[in-house]
């Protein structure tokens, strides 16, 4: 029991940190493009990203896969620039488009696991089994996603309520700080 509190405090803090900022600049990134109204939709797109880098996670703590971490950390801001610019391109979420961001967001959840394997891997060297720790903190950073996107939804409420400010205007508004931000790291982790 004490193993499942650590593992999902490690996947908790991993989101809710500073160091974490491209991993809240692509949630950001990747709810850019839904109204507060569509709160549902953006909870089964973490969730897409959730499975995609508890995937990676699993086969890389597993030694089945293994990658240059210099380019993943270069990888990680580009998702979140390319789907800035999908979002901008975009302005409007659609059944069809909905698919591709599940796509999209299963597909960078692979790249960001192999970011969080080598967060974890130390942690997880002494363990018999990888399966609780594993579940354990990808709950931990699964329910830390959900109170993040909420609260950047309830924000969202308050502004476009207040301000008057059309959703496709915050989209692009949004997606632009957010590709900026992004685009900033991938100068700086550029590994080449």
């Amino acid at each position: 029991m004490e193993d499942i509190s650590l593992f999902f405090q490690l996947g908790w803090g991993h989101i809710m940190s500073l160091e974490a900022l491209d991993h809240l600049l692509f949630l950001q990134a990747l709810m850019a493009l839904y109204a507060y109204r569509q709160w549902k939709q953006v909870l089964i797109l973490i969730t897409a990203f959730t499975i995609g880098h508890s995937l990676t996670l699993a086969l890389s703590l597993s030694n089945i896969i293994h990658f240059n971490a210099r380019w993943v950390e270069f990888l990680i801001p580009f998702t979140i620039v390319l789907t800035s610019i999908y979002n901008i391109i975009k302005k409007e979420p659609g059944d069809q488009k909905f698919e591709l961001n599940y796509l999209m967001a299963l597909i960078f959840g692979l790249i960001h696991g192999m970011g969080f394997a080598s967060a974890i891997r130390f942690m997880m060297a002494d363990e018999g089994s990888l399966a609780v720790p594993l579940l354990s903190f990808n709950v931990g950073i699964e329910v830390a996603q959900i109170v993040v996107v909420l609260s950047l939804i309830f924000r969202d409420y308050l502004l476009l309520r207040l301000l008057k400010i059309k959703q496709n205007y915050w989209t692009i508004l949004l997606s632009v700080i957010t590709g900026i931000g992004a685009l900033i790291m991938c100068l700086q982790r550029r590994p080449f």
